[in-house]
């Protein structure tokens, strides 16, 4: 055809960094600690819960209420409303969405407009600035720094906001804000005094704050996850968008949800309804199950919200430990199911990594790994703006997340690296 054929909110965003290092994982037959998924199975109520819906009653093959299967709203609406210090209406202040991407998708479409700017924290989980985009938006870039390590120890914990900058970010513009807690790729967890931070400035500047809380459980070394909504003010300023995937480690059955006061709320339902709809029924009753099971359980060693943390604590030590013995520098995590690591030693042992000149470090590095040493892990400068990704090349990204059978794959390509270091 020789007129356009996409529309100009696609330009742009075409190019998606994932499926190059889905393709480079798949021709070289590398070990997966890349893409954030877990690749070991659910916990077993969960999965008795999913084979009840499918097999149970036949109505849950049908449509349910499109903005949500009512006993999962009332689950959420009551459990996190104690969490949050709310009473949350399960019908106007909860919607169930095609997980957490679905629900970030609807936040933008339903918020912002043409020319609004949305303040973003980097490094970012990717689709925030290309959803922001795809809305018309203009994203706002805010760098956490690195502070000098406390005894020599690399930490997420060490990288801060600086409130100065944050501060002269927000212009009569400022729609939006975005904060992702425990942060991926970083592994930070924001503390009370940064949240605080935040949340004054969206109240000073009438701004609305989207809070990404998906990984709220997969927190280590006795960390915290504040949740912005419960602060004084923020309830009605804030969506709270959480992932059944990353809750119960199911995220092929991609249910999410977003609370929040009916004010907003309402909005995204608009979009939802002329869009996506309905979610399945199948995968929404389970959830609501296992989520019923963990409000009875909640709190004591039983709870899956505990197990699992300290399980992926584990892990996390596992790998964090192993990859420094070919001399990545890991920084260790305060949550979520990754850790960054500094690969600024290699800048001078690699000099021909195979890719342009101009191309991020961290890519070349990526690459030159996966088909050398049979390792996968991101580059960071994926989660950077093009203006910043230069300064941030020099860490990748790991996902811990995984089984023993892939962690021992792991430890097999690193001893050989090693080896062939001491060759």
């Amino acid at each position: 055809m020789a007129k356009q054929l996409q529309a100009r909110r696609l330009d742009g965003v075409a190019y998606n960094p994932w499926v190059e290092m889905a393709q480079l994982t798949s021709q070289y037959e590398a070990v997966n600690l890349g893409q954030g998924f877990p690749d070991f199975p659910p916990p077993d109520f969960a999965v008795e819960a999913f084979r009840q819906a499918v097999t149970g009653d036949f109505m849950l093959n049908q449509y349910t209420r499109g903005f949500g299967y009512p006993p999962l709203t009332e689950i959420l609406a009551s459990f996190f409303g104690k969490l949050l210090g709310q009473e949350i209406d399960p019908s106007k202040e909860v919607l169930v969405t095609v997980g957490a991407y679905g629900a970030l998708f609807t936040a933008f479409q339903a918020l912002v407009d043409e020319g609004d700017e949305v303040i973003i924290f980097e490094p970012y989980f990717d689709c925030y600035e290309t959803m922001t985009l795809m809305a018309g938006g203009c994203p706002m870039f805010v760098p956490l720094k690195p502070t000098p390590a406390q005894k020599g120890e690399l930490a997420s914990s060490n990288w801060q906001l600086d409130p100065e900058e944050l501060a002269s970010k927000f212009t009569p513009r400022t729609k939006m804000l975005i904060l992702n807690t425990p942060n991926n790729p970083l592994g930070k967890v924001f503390s009370r005094e940064e949240v605080e931070l935040v949340a004054r400035l969206c109240q000073q500047h009438d701004v609305v704050c989207v809070s990404d809380e998906v990984y709220q459980w997969l927190v280590y070394d006795g960390c915290q996850h504040h949740s912005i909504a419960s602060l004084p003010g923020m309830w009605e300023r804030t969506l709270t968008i959480g992932s059944a995937g990353k809750t119960f480690s199911a995220t092929g059955w991609k249910v999410g949800w977003v609370l929040g006061p009916d004010a907003l709320v309402r909005h995204l339902r608009t979009v939802h309804q002329n869009s996506i709809y309905h979610c399945p029924t199948q995968a929404q009753a389970a959830v609501a199950q296992s989520l019923e099971r963990e409000r009875d359980h909640f709190g004591q060693p039983s709870s899956y919200f505990i197990q699992l943390p300290r399980d992926m604590q584990s892990r996390r030590d596992h790998v964090v430990r192993s990859v420094q013995q070919v001399g990545l520098r890991p920084m260790n995590p305060q949550g979520s199911y990754f850790f960054m690591a500094d690969i600024s030693d290699f800048r001078n042992k690699i000099p021909d990594l195979p890719g342009a000149e101009d191309e991020p470090f961290d890519q070349r590095f990526i690459k030159w790994m996966i088909k050398e040493k049979g390792l996968v892990a991101l580059p960071v400068s994926f989660f950077y703006s093009k203006q910043h990704q230069k300064q941030f090349d020099h860490y990748i990204r790991f996902c811990f997340v995984k089984n023993e059978s892939t962690l021992q794959a792991m430890d097999e390509k690193l001893q050989q690296w090693k080896e062939q270091l001491g060759a």
